[in-house]
């Protein structure tokens, strides 16, 4: 008899994972400030958390395909997690935060990508209800961000890596609950990596991603900061970076239709504009709110379709036993070393240009994935 579709369960690990995005996104920079440090050195503590990402997917998914044991390495990388991070509160020195957070962000980004593999080989053939398992993180950072961002106005800062244990407690503990699901039998078992990386398409998705998340690299690690030296509340930015993830719910439930309707290539150029047009916004109008509110709005395009469709795209290219491995090599470039350079460069622009200029360099960056999506993914 055939075991039912654990929805839910998977469910709650995208809710618990993205619920720590929802702190470790707009909160670790206030957090770095009070501890002290400058604007250059936030951006370079943040930007270590994405460095980790170009290296640990890829070490943990050769393992997890070699093995077959995706889902063995989900738990035992969110257990090891919890144990590194434990370390923030026994020091706060630049160093000392520094290896910290490398250990940390060593064993928590290998998680995802491995889960994905999980979740798609759950689904089989469903591969179209990915995006509504995924919205569930969607939930999960708008609630964390919203409820930590309105305490944050009473309470200390000092709640943000306390929030963090908790939810990463609630990821391990939901990692357990999650049945085992073999690999599927594979159609071209002799396929490889190189010859897979050959297809311009892939390599061009690839670029698009790195781009693309360097982009974002600057909005993740400095919005709040930015937002703050306009006068803004961190209950009132709580509800912005709400907004943003908001509207990817909507997005993932009608993401399998608009697929089908528009295609792949069609969704990612539409959503590339949208996000270049959000970038320019926010940095000539940041006063205007109900203009952040559009802005934000569009975080449904400049993140949501694009990842959804570059999923999609990164399931279908890498097959067989390269799963794990195409999984976690888009994790790396894209969230890995794109938000690297996102974090280092939009530090470097501020402190040499003026604040504004972060978000014209991610605009410039969008464009150029624009341009790459127009010539070579077809």
């Amino acid at each position: 008899m055939t075991s039912p579709f654990p929805y839910f369960r998977l469910s709650s690990f995208y809710l618990f994972y993205f619920a720590t995005l929802g702190v470790l996104i707009p909160y670790w920079g206030p957090y770095l400030e009070h501890l002290g440090f400058s604007i250059r050195e936030i951006g370079e503590l943040t930007a270590i958390l994405a460095a980790t990402k170009i290296v640990a997917p890829n070490i943990w998914g050769w393992w997890a395909d070699r093995r077959g044991e995706h889902l063995s390495i989900v738990r035992f990388a969110s257990l090891a997690s919890i144990i590194a991070f434990a370390g923030v509160f026994i020091g706060s020195g630049y160093w000392w935060l520094a290896l910290i957070i490398a250990l940390f962000s060593f064993f928590w980004n290998a998680s995802l990508p491995q889960f994905e593999a999980v979740t798609l080989n759950h689904l089989g053939e469903r591969v179209e209800r990915y995006s509504s398992i995924r919205l569930w993180g969607s939930v999960g950072f708008i609630v964390t961000v919203a409820i930590l961002g309105s305490m944050l106005e009473w309470y200390s800062v000092e709640l943000v890596p306390i929030a963090l244990m908790v939810l990463m407690v609630g990821i391990w503990i939901s990692s357990l609950s999650i049945p085992t699901v073999p690999d599927p039998e594979h159609d071209h078992p002799h396929i490889s990596m190189k010859s897979v990386l050959r297809n311009p398409v892939v390599v061009a998705l690839l670029v698009v991603a790195f781009l693309n998340q360097a982009a974002h690299g600057t909005y993740y690690t400095f919005y709040t900061l930015y937002m703050e030296s306009f006068g803004y509340g961190k209950g009132l930015i709580g509800m912005l970076w709400a907004v943003g993830v908001g509207v990817e719910v909507g997005v993932f439930i009608v993401m399998s239709c608009w697929m089908a309707r528009f295609g792949e290539r069609n969704l990612l150029l539409a959503s590339l504009f949208l996000a270049a047009v959000r970038w320019i916004v926010i940095a000539l109008f940041p006063e205007s709110l109900w203009l952040m509110f559009v802005a934000q709005s569009f975080h449904a395009a400049s993140f949501g379709i694009i990842h959804a469709v570059s999923i999609h795209m990164v399931h279908d290219l890498f097959r067989g036993k390269l799963q794990g491995r195409g999984q976690a090599l888009y994790s790396s470039i894209s969230f890995g070393a794109g938000g690297v350079v996102g974090s280092m460069l939009g530090g470097v622009v501020w402190t040499t240009t003026g604040s504004s200029s972060i978000f014209l360099f991610s605009a410039l960056l969008t464009a150029f994935a624009f341009v790459v999506t127009w010539r070579w993914i077809r």
